[in-house]
């Protein structure tokens, strides 16, 4: 069953959302405008697209895997939601970044991706004194090679 999300884009030059068959089920986002960043400035681009999610999801947005390589951005917030509240015309969606060297982004680059995911379920914590399961020897127990 697929869902369906309402989509307002900026502009008609503004590449339309698609899946890229066979290759992942993330969905790609674009810079909406030119961009120039020094190394150290920051910057909220604009990705183009408003949404309207299903209820009772949210959308995950991160880098590409080659974001860092060809623009030399990291992305401030690692991993942005968006729930499905933010769905006014005015809640355009946007990439925070941080430039580690001089670099241009074009409109239409792609820059990063999205996908959606149902929101937690509700958790109870309950308080133990001990957990049963096997202790695997703490954080970064797993080695390097």
């Amino acid at each position: 069953m697929s869902e369906k999300i309402q989509i307002r884009y900026l502009n008609d030059q503004i590449e339309r959302l698609k899946y890229i068959d066979g290759k992942s089920d993330w969905i790609d986002l674009r810079s909406a405008e030119r961009v120039e960043l020094k190394q150290g400035e920051f910057k909220l681009i604009h990705l183009g697209v408003a949404m309207q999610l299903p209820k009772g999801y949210e959308a995950h947005i991160v880098p590409r895997s080659s974001t860092f390589k060809n623009y030399g951005v990291i992305q401030t917030n690692h991993c942005g939601i968006i729930d499905e509240t933010y769905c006014g015309n005015d809640d355009w969606w946007r990439m925070p970044v941080l430039a580690m060297r001089d670099t241009v982004i074009e409109k239409n680059d792609r820059i990063c991706q999205f996908r959606i995911e149902k929101h937690q379920p509700e958790i109870v914590f309950e308080e133990v004194d001990e957990l049963a399961g096997a202790n695997r020897g703490g954080f970064g127990s797993t080695g390097v090679k």
